[in-house]
């Protein structure tokens, strides 16, 4: 297995950040196989959705809903409503594992690899992507 870690800047107020070129950039040339994406924080996540026609922006405001950014979390360090961002990866899982064809990643038309970070104190993250060839 072949593995590197990659630094995204997310800033100080949630975000959806496309990983895809990056993940392509990793993938290319490599074969068959699987690319295995995972986010080493408690208040992150990785999402497999569309970007640019505004389902980044639906994603944050359906985490909202179900997991608003007020003082009803028992976790309390931190921003307001920082509780939330904990319970976020039972959510919006820290990981996604995607089939990899000819150094292809195999996703749909309108599919794009997606790192989910409502944190704002944390504005900086660490994404591993590792390829296990088959």
């Amino acid at each position: 297995m072949d593995s590197i870690v990659i630094t995204v800047r997310t800033g100080s107020r949630p975000s959806v950040v496309d990983l895809t070129a990056q993940a392509e950039t990793f993938t290319s040339g490599r074969g068959d196989g699987l690319l295995h994406v995972f986010v080493p924080h408690a208040t992150a996540g990785v999402a497999i959705i569309e970007t640019g026609a505004g389902s980044d922006d639906d994603l944050l405001t359906a985490l909202e809903h179900v997991l608003p950014a007020d003082d009803r979390w028992r976790h309390r360090h931190g921003s307001a409503g920082h509780g939330r961002d904990h319970v976020l990866p039972a959510f919006v899982a820290p990981y996604a594992t995607l089939p990899v064809l000819g150094g292809r990643i195999m996703l749909g038309t309108w599919q794009s690899i997606c790192l989910v970070d409502p944190n704002g104190d944390n504005p900086t993250r660490q994404v591993r992507f590792s390829f296990l060839p088959g």
